[in-house]
């Protein structure tokens, strides 16, 4: 942290019942120079990955479907959502994170990943930084059924869906996940599949 125009003056643990919530106090100095106290509150929860895979053969997505709590009580009418791969880092470095959460969500085993970009999520209040990713997956990379780990009380659902039937699902509000939407988005712009016609099945 080298920014000149920021003073941290104090930092209060707010609660870390399941991760870090923090109120920092601080001075801020505007483009004009003058100098004004604020606080803020910052949500850590460390920083994770996701994964698009993508079937050039069959020109679909692997998706997952999951309950989410904060969408629940939010709007969303069942809690359900339709989500790329993703997990925390941990103690991993990003691309063993999503080796390890892509086998244990969607029981594909993957290997030649390709990291595309990195985004803050929600900088206004949370911490974290996404680092994104893309990888092929064909049929013979499935060692597992997928659904996620049970410590973990993860009941996951794998989707296998036509990659136009995916982006038109953005459009529909069937998929209203910020990281899913980017990389289906991210997809598109690049070419990875072909959103004319599919290909034979792999």
């Amino acid at each position: 942290m080298n920014n000149p125009s920021v003073k941290i003056i104090e930092e209060n643990l707010l609660s870390d019942n399941w991760y870090i919530l923090k109120k920092i106090t601080f001075d801020y100095q505007n483009s004009s120079g003058k100098w004004s106290r604020q606080s803020r509150e910052a949500y850590d929860r460390g920083n994770g990955s996701t994964i698009l895979l993508y079937n050039k053969a069959q020109n679909t997505v692997i998706l997952t479907r999951q309950f989410r709590m904060p969408t629940y009580v939010n709007g969303n009418p069942t809690g359900m959502l339709i989500e790329t791969c993703a997990g925390l880092l941990d103690k991993d470095n990003a691309e063993d994170c999503i080796r390890r959460e892509t086998e244990e969500e969607t029981g594909y085993r993957v290997t030649d990943v390709q990291k595309v970009f990195e985004a803050y999520m929600s900088p206004g209040s949370v911490t974290e930084i996404l680092y994104f990713f893309v990888a092929e997956y064909h049929k013979n990379m499935k060692v597992n059924e997928g659904g996620g780990t049970e410590h973990e009380n993860e009941n996951i659902e794998v989707l296998e869906i036509p990659f136009e039937e995916a982006l038109s699902m953005i459009q529909t509000g069937e998929i209203k996940d910020g990281k899913t939407i980017m990389l289906l988005q991210y997809a598109q712009l690049h070419q990875l599949l072909n959103l004319q016609q599919g290909g034979d099945k792999a």
